[in-house]
């Protein structure tokens, strides 16, 4: 069937009356045997520390692969008994680790808010859209960050995505020290000009993109910038009350925080879906070194993997500090 692509197509996806009903949305939403991809050509890839791939406890892990497939347009790099690695010809993203008969995590638990892939340019996030919009793919909200432009949706078991391009990094705004990160109407129209929107030519995923920040409900704020600031070595760019947004080498976010459907939320129960560990990787060995030194000092364990350690927030999901 073909279908014209337009602003209310798209509004239609996210199950909204209009792009501020959207952008609600947005406010809402806001260890394979393959390598990460190398740093990639954009900012968010080329800090001392970078997001490197992540892995989900799914139950149906055929429909959820067959989701990253036909959506984002990851290819399969590996497959097993124990689940799937999802990636590009650059390097695995994704990991989908096989739980049949485990519990859905209830959103007001600790664990995954949205894990964000990051286009490596904005006609790549306008030719996803066309793929979407015309492969009637559910939307949950669009909008306007700022620093970036972002359009959220979920994988058939609830676990949140974003799919953002930045705005270059000249743009950005800082004061006193902190990122101007907002949440404003995202302008469709003008992202769709730069493609052809009468027919879709996103057959997979495009060179260079990466996993941008991942983004934790989590129990504690505070508790949680004392384990990813003041332990594992990122530095906060923005601070409210119920959220923290940290990076390195002052990218806007490498990893967020929030909760504000998790508050008080304790240990994460790890026979349940969700994220089971995503990775940080460091472009210098003596930054893991002193990352590991710091962690074993609070008295936390740090367990060898392959390329580095294993450590885990005060709720339970594993990080895995690796070197590049």
């Amino acid at each position: 069937m073909t279908i014209a692509l337009t602003r209310r197509t798209l509004m239609q996806l996210a199950g909204a009356s209009s792009l501020a009903a959207a952008m609600t949305g947005a406010v809402r939403a806001e260890g394979g045997l393959v390598a990460a991809p190398p740093a990639g050509p954009g900012f968010a890839g080329n800090t001392p520390l970078r997001i490197g791939s992540a892995a989900l406890r799914v139950r149906d892990i055929e429909r959820v692969s067959a989701f990253y497939r036909d959506v984002l347009g990851l290819s399969v790099l590996a497959r097993g008994d124990a689940g799937v690695t999802m990636g590009t010809a650059e390097g695995a993203l994704l990991t989908l680790i096989s739980r049949p008969g485990a519990s859905l995590e209830p959103p007001t638990q600790a664990g995954l808010f949205h894990t964000a892939f990051l286009m490596p340019t904005r006609k790549d996030l306008a030719r996803w859209l066309v793929h979407v919009a015309r492969n009637r793919t559910p939307l949950t909200g669009f909008a306007d960050h700022s620093v970036s432009e972002a359009v959220y949706l979920n994988d058939p078991e609830g676990n949140g995505i974003e799919v953002y391009s930045d705005r270059p990094p000249e743009r950005w705004q800082w004061e006193t020290g902190r990122v101007v990160m907002g949440t404003h109407r995202l302008d469709v129209d003008d992202i769709l000009s730069l493609t052809d929107t009468r027919a879709s030519d996103y057959v997979k995923a495009p060179d260079g993109l990466r996993i941008g920040h991942v983004h934790l409900r989590v129990g504690d704020v505070a508790a949680g910038d004392r384990f990813y600031r003041d332990l594992v070595g990122l530095e906060s760019t923005s601070r409210r009350d119920s959220a923290s947004f940290l990076s390195s080498g002052r990218y806007h976010h490498h990893l967020a925080l929030n909760t504000w459907n998790s508050a008080g939320a304790g240990a994460r129960d790890e026979a349940s879906t969700g994220l089971d560990w995503f990775s940080l990787v460091a472009a210098k060995g003596e930054q893991l070194a002193a990352t590991h030194e710091r962690l074993v000092a609070a008295g936390l364990a740090a367990r060898p993997i392959s390329g580095g350690f294993e450590s885990a927030d005060p709720w339970g999901t594993r990080v895995r500090l690796l070197q590049g």
